[in-house]
């Protein structure tokens, strides 16, 4: 591992405290990165993923693509997680937190405000960034692919039916321009950018040679992304700091719980560590792009909603960062190959 790998998480701390005293000393800024927006997706940010997400596109060889389907239990576990499990105990630890838990805290109103953006996180699994963890995870990057796309197709039919279920509503207005030009922005232009590197390095030691080099600008990228992320959202961090602990706590039980769910599954059925890995990862970080949208568009941009899925935002990278790590700890009691 390089420099910024093996200190990564002293990086992403430092970029968090970068980020909210960008938001802080220099708001005109912020606020130019926040206009940079299409269909609620920050142009700004999308080009760092982009940047983050190439390096490991280059290392798809289409060739492997047409082998992920012999190994089906990896494919199986994310579905069943992401969308038979992960949308409903999200729900329930959402309503057992702040329906009695946190009751005596926080009125009614309020109390049902962030109960709905935690749904709304709850029913987006991950698209973009779970490219990210599982190059630091040396996921399968063929493998990989399979599962975000797969995950895509179903999230256009499954998410408006589960949310409008879950929140006991019929009207939910889903911003497929949101979906479509994530899909596009986040898989299908580095993909065909990676297939296109591959197709002029021809060597694959020249493939290997240059995937190397280009490495680091995916970390670069992270943390680039975490320091506007948290720009964009720092003064909710000053102005509300007791709320957003409260709200976090639930997301943090869920997002360890459905963790372990998937990746003890994968465990069991031995699963390999390449696959098993990514599979417990992207159900476990969120489509927040999605989340933070619909937020907005049901709620409004100062509803408790959208900042339940603002906090998603911010307690992710810190969370994925502790589970790449653990992963990683415990790759040699996973199969090296199925």
């Amino acid at each position: 591992m390089g420099v910024f790998e093996r200190y990564l998480s002293v990086w992403i701390f430092l970029a968090m405290i970068a980020g909210v005293a960008l938001g802080s000393f220099a708001p005109g800024l912020v606020a130019v990165i926040a206009a940079a927006e299409v269909a609620s997706v920050n142009l700004v940010v999308a080009v760092l993923i982009w940047a983050m997400i190439y390096p490991m596109m280059v290392g798809v060889d289409p060739r492997a693509l047409g082998q992920v389907t012999k190994q089906p239990k990896g494919l199986l576990i994310t579905v069943i997680v992401n969308w038979l499990i992960k949308p409903f105990t999200m729900a329930l630890l959402a309503v057992l937190f702040f329906e009695v838990i946190f009751a005596p805290f926080i009125s009614p109103e309020d109390a049902s405000q962030y109960i709905a953006g935690l749904i709304l996180l709850g029913a987006a699994p991950c698209t973009a960034m779970v490219f990210v963890w599982s190059q630091l995870t040396k996921g399968d990057e063929a493998y990989t692919l399979l599962q975000v796309s797969v995950n895509d197709v179903i999230m256009v039919f499954a998410f408006a039916p589960i949310v409008a279920f879950l929140l006991g509503v019929t009207d939910i207005a889903v911003p497929w321009e949101t979906l479509v030009l994530s899909a596009v922005l986040f898989v299908l232009l580095p993909l065909a950018a990676g297939w296109i590197t591959r197709a002029v390095l021809k060597d694959d030691s020249k493939i290997e040679t240059y995937t190397a080099k280009i490495k680091p600008f995916s970390i670069i990228g992270l943390i680039a992304t975490v320091v506007i992320l948290f720009g964009l959202q720092g003064q909710v961090l000053l102005d509300r700091p007791m709320v957003i602990v409260l709200i976090a706590v639930p997301i943090l039980l869920q997002s360890y719980g459905i963790f372990a769910v998937a990746y003890g599954a994968a465990y069991v059925m031995k699963v390999p560590h390449k696959i098993a890995a990514p599979c417990a990862l992207i159900g476990t970080s969120n489509f927040f792009e999605l989340a933070v949208a619909v937020a907005i568009s049901l709620f409004g941009i100062g509803s408790g909603a959208a900042l339940a899925t603002v906090v998603g935002v911010l307690v992710e990278v810190p969370v994925m960062l502790s589970l790449v790590a653990f992963t990683n700890r415990t790759r040699a009691r996973f199969p090296a190959q199925a």
